[in-house]
């Protein structure tokens, strides 16, 4: 696998995984849910647990964390619970929704679509249009895209060079995304779009909310490709993949 493109300002860190998700964390939330918020934990979705408990998704420092909340509603316990054979109780259940609750987040970003509406198989790329290993990936990816077998989603983001943003901007900010960004990456041997050097701040807000999500993924390089198994359990891949992964990742041809 080729090395990803990393944010010229920040380090990378790593961001194991798998989740599905439930209903919404009621709100407001239990005393001891917002003093593990203080402290930097972010609720994802609540579900039924044994013993009169609710348990709950979360992030910290960009990894998924379990949390249980006694019945009496006074504490908060994290991590595992382990049944009578010492296993991790519905390991499958809480990987399926902690996929769920964070492909969620996904789905609510600013993404271009590259690939048909209809596809059967949904990616999501974090992109930025400076990074050789993005444009790897998205040519590597046209056999899938054309025969209309897959959709890539890419989230723009601005982290590799000075006028990263400003060419993410440009593509976000045009009248056609999905067009300029199909030009851009055609075009990306020779500099791609040219960069905006005053960015809108409606587009400004996407890229921040772009990059937002990006760290609270725990991903500060490029390309970060997530996509769903067979099971249906999230997977994610960094940097561009090499060609014995793409029918793993893209699906049949």
């Amino acid at each position: 696998m080729t090395t990803p493109c990393r944010n010229w300002l920040l380090p990378l860190l790593a961001l194991p995984f798998s989740l599905p998700a439930l209903a919404a964390p009621a709100s407001p939330l239990p005393a001891p849910l917002q003093a593990l918020e203080q402290q930097g934990y972010e609720i994802l979705d609540r579900f039924s647990a044994p013993g009169g408990m609710t348990g709950y998704a979360a992030l910290y420092l960009s990894r998924p964390q379990t949390i249980y909340l006694t019945a009496d509603g006074k504490q908060a316990i994290v991590g595992a619970m382990l049944d009578s054979k010492g296993q991790a109780w519905n390991q499958a259940g809480l990987d399926k929704q902690f996929s769920q609750a964070l492909w969620q987040q996904l789905e609510g970003s600013f993404w271009i679509a590259d690939g048909e509406s209809k596809a059967p198989r949904v990616l999501y790329a974090f992109t930025d249009p400076n990074c050789p290993y993005c444009n790897k990936f998205w040519n590597d990816a046209r056999p899938w895209v054309k025969a209309g077998k897959v959709q890539i989603r890419h989230i723009m983001v601005g982290i590799i060079k000075p006028d990263s943003p400003g060419k993410a901007a440009a593509i976000l900010g045009d009248s056609n995304p999905a067009a300029a960004f199909d030009r851009h990456e055609r075009q990306h041997a020779s500099g791609g779009v040219k960069p905006l050097t005053a960015i809108p701040p409606a587009v400004q807000a996407k890229l921040d909310s772009n990059h937002r999500l990006m760290e609270r993924f725990g991903a500060f390089a490029t390309p970060m490709i997530f996509f769903k198994d067979d099971k249906g359990k999230m997977q994610k891949v960094q940097g561009a993949p090499p060609a014995s992964s793409l029918r793993r990742i893209l699906g049949p041809r």
